[in-house]
């Protein structure tokens, strides 16, 4: 047998109670001091025994409620009459009164009571419950089953952990701590007040809501707060939430926690600040700021104080906290409750200590069972014209939580003494006697019950919990300037409904605040976190080129697809425009120009050449060729104009063949013209007179093919196997993408510049080798040069023409074709044109013959 066991078994109906009061305060580990004090101060009511509501019946619920308490925040004028605990016994009276009454709930059956007082103490309220699980009642009839109590959760945990081992269920009305729904460590424990895990996930959705991502934290240095921002901490994570500080407040240290408090509220960016604490130190909080005047936060409040009369009446509410957006315990009519608050008399329950001593502090006088100081009553007093928090039955929250309390345990009792049906499996537990109800049985019972409540509400057990249901409530200032308590929505389960319109925030409207540690960054830009800071503080990073961000407070910045750009602002993309060298640029009409220039002055020269054709200076350097050379200098100039233009599938072939082909025509004749030099001086020699029949005019014009047709078979395979097309240059950065000939094969066109490449290179090399032969005008110099700077050109371009973006990539192809062609033009018949228009005295064969 456990030690406990041993203690109920010696416990009788006369042994004195208070004598465990400090064996189980040493087994707690409870503090002495001021809870001492309490406890004496309760003790004036007597043993277990003596104090308390009786009503006897076929089976006693026992009942614990705080009927006397003297709170620590005394020193603030706040005064705690037992005017709501005492609501709760009643309403424990009434309920037990409905279901004795009941034809379908317990039929035949009487319930009776047994209601103690547990002081806020729970040295106390374990001595009572002592004393109820021990027979000890009025009657010393058996043992109450089960208790409604545990009015905090410490109590509660002391009260489950006590009874554990018996198997006794315990049914709480207040206790809210998460650790409560641990079935391995409380298994006897149910409650019908919700999880502080739902009040806190009721506070990180209105966060959410709101867009609230910058939140001061002030909560009670005890499980309650430390639990409830544990929860709310894990709520916001992940969800862009931060708290941008947290203030605990210890009741014993109120006045400078408070002043700590208000300082770090006023010194804060956030402008919505959490509070979770009780009623009485939110006063003080109050107090300090009023001091600082701080007086636009916007407080988000726990259930501890959001229904507080107290705070709601006081001067200073009104002017630091109005707007409160506070979550509170859900309220459900009780029907009749308020008639039957009204009726209560002492000269009808003489018997009833606690409605006595109301009675006296009420109306002043002393009811004939309650002998004192005070003068008697005639009796004609009433409840009907009494406001307090006792006869408001307006809106019953915890008084509600116990009234659900009372059914569910009627319920649980109603499963447990109904027989089964004869066809019931033998398994089905049988039905009990009143006075031999096991507590086991009862708790077994307790946590499968089913019902639906008087008011229509489906109530179950999930574990000790039950569906959490909270009301939403909104400190409202009225036109006379006082606050009053406004139910703007309600939360069942993680379930969040609330009416925005009806919502009137601190400032005074119904505009949202707006708390926040950064602004949000506008569209356009990104959000960049600092360094070693929450991750709501951010600076505003405008997006790079090409990307957008069209959203506020936007994390990253969205690259465009490869047809779009970003606008200026970039907030969208838009279509990239097609850009291209055109002939309305200035470009474009300068290079035109150029050219265009270029083929006036080759035919001039061609007009010159034509003119003085019998003359020794065009006759002596193969005039055939020197003419062939004119009409392709024209055609390298006229073809460079192909690449001014929009780009089209015909132009992008024909741009390349034409500047190929007619380059190595170019070439191809001054290679020709420079072996003819070398040919004829080779011929001069005794012996190498037949060396001339092979670069007769024939010979001549048949190399020229030869070396094009190379070119042409080039051009035409690249051109059939893979053309250049034309595409936009979409890997370009930038709002135009040029529209351009795309080299689809790079080999191709490395053929084709390769070959006139080596055409110029063999033409330079003979051209090198002919440049001092004797001869008064050795044209073999002027290929020199020519080529030189040919070559110049086109090794220049390769690197300039890779490293050019767009447009400029074909500008920088024509200027080489335009450079390589005047090169070509004036190197080879600048002198001649000169000697034949300014030199006519030179242009005779005697002095072109001359050594």
């Amino acid at each position: 047998m456990s030690w406990m066991s041993w203690l109920i078994t010696l416990w009788t109906c006369s042994a004195p109670s208070l004598l465990l009061v400090g064996l189980v305060g040493r087994q707690l580990g409870l503090r002495t001091g001021s809870q001492a004090a309490q406890m004496l101060d309760c003790s004036r009511w007597g043993t277990p025994s003596e104090k308390g509501a009786f009503e006897n019946g076929d089976v006693i619920i026992g009942g614990l409620f705080n009927l006397h308490y003297a709170p620590p925040a005394s020193d603030y004028g706040f005064t705690q009459q037992p005017n709501l605990p005492l609501q709760y016994s009643y309403v424990m009276m009434y309920a037990l009164e409905e279901i004795n009454n009941s034809s379908t709930l317990l039929p035949g059956l009487k319930l009776g009571y047994y209601i103690h007082d547990s002081c806020a103490f729970p040295a106390w309220a374990l001595n009572a419950a002592f004393a109820m699980i021990g027979g000890n009642t009025p009657t010393c009839d058996p043992p109450v089953p089960l208790i409604i109590g545990g009015d905090s959760s410490i109590t509660a945990q002391i009260l489950a952990r006590i009874l554990a081992p018996l198997s006794f269920p315990l049914l709480s009305y207040t206790a809210s701590c998460p650790c409560l729904s641990d079935r391995l460590q409380y298994p006897n424990f149910f409650r019908t007040m919700a999880s502080d895990i739902y009040q806190a996930r009721a506070m990180v959705q209105l966060a959410i809501k709101f867009n609230w991502t910058w939140v001061g934290a002030v909560i009670t240095n005890t499980d309650y707060g430390l639990v409830a921002l544990k929860k709310f901490e894990e709520g916001i994570r992940g969800t862009g939430v931060c708290l941008a500080f947290v203030e605990t407040l210890l009741t014993e240290n109120i006045a400078t926690d408070a002043r700590r408090a208000a300082l770090t509220i006023q010194a804060s960016t956030a402008k919505v600040i959490l509070v979770i604490s009780w009623y009485a130190d939110m006063l003080e909080v109050f107090l300090q700021l009023e001091k600082l005047n701080v007086t636009d936060r916007q407080f988000l409040a726990s259930e501890a104080w959001s229904t507080s009369s107290d705070l709601v009446q006081n001067p200073v509410s009104r002017k630091v906290a109005s707007g409160v957006l506070g979550v509170a315990i859900r309220s459900s009519p009780i029907p009749g409750f308020k008639s039957y608050i009204l009726n209560l008399n002492p000269s009808l329950r003489p018997a009833d200590m606690y409605l006595n001593e109301f009675w006296g502090n009420e109306f002043g006088c002393s009811p004939g069972t309650l002998s004192g100081s005070l003068p008697p009553c005639n009796g004609t007093k009433t409840l009907a014209g009494v406001h307090n928090l006792f006869t408001d039955t307006s809106n019953p929250r915890v008084t509600y939580n116990v009234y659900l309390a009372v059914y569910a345990a009627a319920h649980a009792l109603h499963s447990l003494l109904s027989c089964p049906d004869a066809n019931s499996p033998p398994e089905k537990v049988s039905c009990s006697i009143p006075k031999q109800i096991s507590p086991s049985e009862l708790m077994h019972h307790l946590s499968r019950v089913n019902f639906t409540t008087p008011q229509g509400e489906l109530f179950y057990f999930q574990g000790a919990d039950i569906t959490a249901k909270y009301d939403l409530l909104n400190w409202q200032k009225t036109s006379e300037g006082q606050l009053r308590i406004v139910m703007i929505g309600h939360v069942d389960g993680f379930k969040l409904h609330l009416n925005e319109s009806a919502i009137q925030w601190s400032t005074g409207s119904n505009k949202v605040p707006v708390s926040v540690c950064t602004e949000s960054c506008p569209p356009g830009t990104r959000m960049a976190s600092r360094k070693g800071e929450p991750i709501c503080c951010f600076d505003c990073i405008p997006c790079a080129d090409g990307e957008f961000s069209n959203k506020t407070g936007s994390p990253q910045c969205d690259h465009c697809p490869s047809e779009f750009w970003s606008n200026a602002g970039h907030t969208a993309c838009i279509s990239r425009q097609l850009d291209f060298l055109s002939f309305n640029e200035t470009l474009g009409i300068t290079l035109t120009a150029v050219a265009v220039s270029g083929v006036t002055v080759t035919t001039a020269v061609f007009v010159v050449f034509l003119q003085y054709r019998q003359t020794p200076m065009v006759r002596a350097n193969n005039s055939e060729l020197s003419f062939l050379l004119l009409l392709l200098l024209k055609l390298c100039f006229l073809c460079s104009l192909v690449f001014i233009g929009r780009p089209a599938v015909w132009s992008c072939r024909f741009q390349q063949a034409a500047f190929g082909i007619s380059f190595v025509l170019c070439v191809s004749c001054l290679q020709v013209k420079t072996m003819v030099v070398l040919a004829a001086f080779r011929s001069a020699r005794p012996g190498a007179e037949a060396l001339m029949k092979w670069f007769g005019p024939t010979q001549q014009r048949g190399s020229v093919c030869v070396f094009t047709c190379i070119q042409v078979i080039i051009c035409i395979v690249w051109l059939t196997v893979s053309p250049p097309a034309p595409e936009p240059d979409l890997a370009t950065p930038g709002l135009k993408v040029t529209l351009k000939c795309t080299m689809t094969s790079v080999v191709g066109f490395s053929l084709v510049l390769g070959y006139i490449s080596l055409l110029a290179c063999t033409s330079l090399l003979l051209a090198f080798l002919a440049r001092k032969l004797p001869d008064n005008f050795n044209e073999a110099k002027l290929i020199t040069f020519s080529m030189l700077i040919f070559c110049a050109v086109w090794v220049a371009f390769v690197p300039a023409y890779v490293s050019s973006p767009g447009k400029y990539a074909v500008a920088v192809e024509i200027f080489a074709i335009l450079a390589s062609s005047y090169g070509l033009l004036f190197c080879v018949f600048a002198p001649k044109c000169f000697i034949i228009l300014l030199r006519p005295e030179k242009n005779t064969k005697k002095h072109l013959m001359a050594r």
